[in-house]
């Protein structure tokens, strides 16, 4: 089964010499000949690739299928994508698949393999711009006939193994896209009545007939089909789908009846459940996890029918993030985080061996966010999508560790950045890494400012990928800056202890792990002390507020959808479940391990000029908690400014929001450290 694809027009800028009703920045046009400032390249080289939210290695591993994202106007980013289905032996005549005309643009994806290689199912808002739905094609080509004709939201659509239904996530009448990072939703009137869950639909293949199988009051994140084609078993909880993720149990689903069952109850944060080849076992993902979409921790097996749990990458100084059987069910493929780097791997259920297959500095993910990859029913023969600080995303296919590349989409594009290199030091937990990107031009006998980019999460690792609209930080590099994005404890990458050590610890071991990694980076390169900044979002945003508030030698800071007090985020944000796994306890039982990590306990000691922004409609870092801090600061007469996107949340949709926020920490670095 697919996982699911999962920053700003007018800016409320709210700072201490205000500039009323100040519009982002819009496109600059370049005149004919004329040369692009390094800052332009940058933001052109971000926003002019083109994305793949996945790649899909058919069952019998002779083609493979993509969804390509399709500029707009302009060649500026859009929402419209294509799926294209090529050759494993002829990867340069691809042909698309599509509902439409196939000249006309739409939001097309999540497509699926049957099991017999000759059918895609995929999604399609052809009929109604917006409104997605399911449609079949032959996988050579022709005409795609609709299968659906619902209204709300469709995802992951997958085959059952006799290919005769389609199970699919539905959110009836969904107000909006479905996960914590989309824009929320205002409250108005009882709001308690206000949950839309996600449930689980059967499509029969031939009539378009569709039927819930899951209780009605019951979210289903993801799911996969048994073997047989009887049952499927997913994640699922009661009530409001985005918070309640973090306390989803185990389910299983009669695919006939629509009985269901948990057989687990796991205690901490699972995902990403498949079925055993055999039928005996279903593997899922077990860990500290802060964040829907980035999932990562141990791998776990269950018996189909329940029982005993086992831990089967214990002690595993690696994160997986993605998994899948191999054909004997006797070992499982798992993708993950490992120092910094992506890897690809096989764990021998019975042992717990771990084989490393593949690994290198780059990210291999089946969408912008996450890990993954898709394999053949041979075990051998996979698909992914590869990127790095140095080449951008493009799909690739073959023998896993040895495929060739299926697209050369972003062939034009050229990094605007300098070197990335992988760097290490040491603290009191032990090696910790981070990836630190050289200005452009770099020359060895000039010293640059240096800017930490803190990432979210905190469960999460920054990987080398190519830089997107939302990578802020990026167009740095092009200004004439190092920027080191360090991977502290809490991180992926290291194991499970690795990342469970900041439990009860935010702002402590972690942020002595990036001033350590600061250390490391002045004292082996020419960076000037005095011009040393900090920035990031959503943890990267609370991490940059808890900084300024506890040291001075960061000169400016831009915080990004940060969280300043996390006594009141607890009663403000939509997803408050991911805090009790951190803190040990709800902030209305222990308040002071929610304090002692709060940055406004602290504020009176800020003097570093500091930009933040946030999204209006943020569910995750709700703009109250930026708000919070912005009026401190400015109570205390520490150069500040705030801006408020209207209609965004925790990820901004708008690409003018998103050029927006990176022209704005540009110029506020460039103001205090250049």
């Amino acid at each position: 089964m697919n996982r699911r694809s999962g920053f700003l027009a007018v800016a409320i800028l709210l700072a201490a010499a205000p500039l009323a009703a100040q519009k982002p920045a819009k496109p600059k046009p370049v005149a004919h000949g004329a040369a692009r400032s390094p800052v332009e390249q940058a933001v052109q080289a971000m926003f002019g690739v083109r994305q793949f939210e996945l790649a899909e290695i058919s069952p019998d591993g002779k083609r493979v299928a993509w969804v390509e994202s399709l500029p707009g106007p302009g060649g500026a980013p859009s929402t419209n994508s294509a799926i294209f289905v090529a050759e494993v032996a002829a990867p340069g005549s691809p042909h698309r698949i599509t509902a439409g005309d196939g000249k006309s643009a739409h939001a097309e994806g999540s497509l699926a393999w049957s099991l017999d290689s000759k059918r895609v199912v995929f999604l399609s808002d052809v009929a109604k711009p917006g409104q997605l739905q399911l449609y079949v094609a032959g996988a050579s080509g022709g005409a795609a006939r609709q299968l659906t004709h619902l209204k709300g939201n469709l995802d992951a659509p997958a085959w059952s193994p006799d290919g005769k239904t389609i199970a699919l996530l539905f959110i009836e009448n969904a107000p909006r896209s479905a996960g914590p990072l989309e824009a929320e939703t205002p409250d108005a009137g009882v709001v308690e009545s206000q949950v839309y869950e996600q449930q689980l639909v059967l499509v029969d293949a031939a009539t378009g007939r569709a039927r819930q199988i899951s209780p009605a009051d019951l979210y289903v994140y993801d799911f996969d089909w048994s073997p047989d084609g009887k049952q499927l078993t997913g994640t699922a909880a009661h009530g409001n789908g985005d918070d309640n993720w973090y306390v989803a149990e185990l389910y299983l689903f009669d695919a006939a009846t629509g009985a269901s069952k948990s057989i687990l109850k796991p205690g901490i944060q699972m995902a990403e459940p498949r079925w055993s080849p055999d039928g005996k076992t279903i593997a899922y993902i077990r860990g500290l996890m802060s964040d829907e979409p980035i999932p990562g921790g141990d791998i776990y097996t269950i018996p189909a029918a329940g029982g005993t749990i086992q831990n089967i990458t214990e002690g595993m100084k690696a994160t997986a993030n993605f998994l899948l059987w191999s054909p004997d069910s006797r070992g499982i493929l798992f993708c993950g985080i490992t120092d910094g780097e992506s890897e690809i791997a096989r764990v021998d259920v019975s042992s717990g061996v771990v084989n490393p297959l593949w690994h290198g500095p780059e990210t291999i993910s089946p969408s912008r966010l996450g890990l993954g990859f898709s394999l053949a029913r041979d075990g051998k023969t996979s698909a992914a999508v590869r990127q790095s600080y140095a080449h951008p995303p493009e799909v690739w296919a073959g023998p896993t560790g040895a495929w060739k590349q299926m697209t050369h989409a972003n062939a034009s594009l050229k990094p605007a950045w300098g070197e990335a290199k992988s760097l290490h030091w040491t603290t009191d937990i032990g090696s910790v890494q981070g990836w630190l990107v050289y200005p452009a031009n770099f020359d060895p006998s000039k010293h640059y400012p240096l800017v930490v980019c803190v990432h979210g999460g905190p469960s999460w690792a920054t990987l080398p990928s190519w830089p997107t609209r939302w990578n802020f930080t990026a167009a740095l590099p092009a200004a004439g800056y190092f920027v080191l994005y360090p991977n502290p404890r809490g991180s992926y990458g290291h194991g499970e202890a690795f990342t469970r050590a900041n439990v009860q610890d935010f702002g402590g071991g972690d942020f002595r792990d990036i001033m350590a990694g600061v250390d490391e980076a002045v004292k082996t390169l020419p960076i000037d002390e005095n011009r040393i900044g900090i920035t990031g979002w959503s943890y990267g945003g609370y991490m940059t507020m808890w900084a300024v508030t506890q040291t001075s030698r960061f000169h400016a800071a831009v915080a990004g959808a940060g969280l300043a007090n996390w006594l009141s985020y607890a009663g403000e944000n939509k997803i408050d479940q991911w805090l009790v796994p951190f803190f040990g306890a709800t902030v209305y039982d222990d308040p002071a391990v929610y304090a002692k990590s709060a940055p406004i306990q602290f504020v009176k000691n800020v003097k570093t000029p500091t930009l933040i922004v946030v999204g209006d409609r943020d569910g995750e870092c709700p703009a109250p908690q930026s708000y919070e801090f912005w009026h401190a600061l400015k109570t205390l007469g520490v150069r500040t400014q705030f801006v408020v996107y209207p209609n965004e949340g925790h990820m901004f949709s708008k690409p003018a929001h998103s050029r927006d926020v990176i022209e704005r920490a540009v110029a506020w670095f460039d103001k205090y450290l250049q």
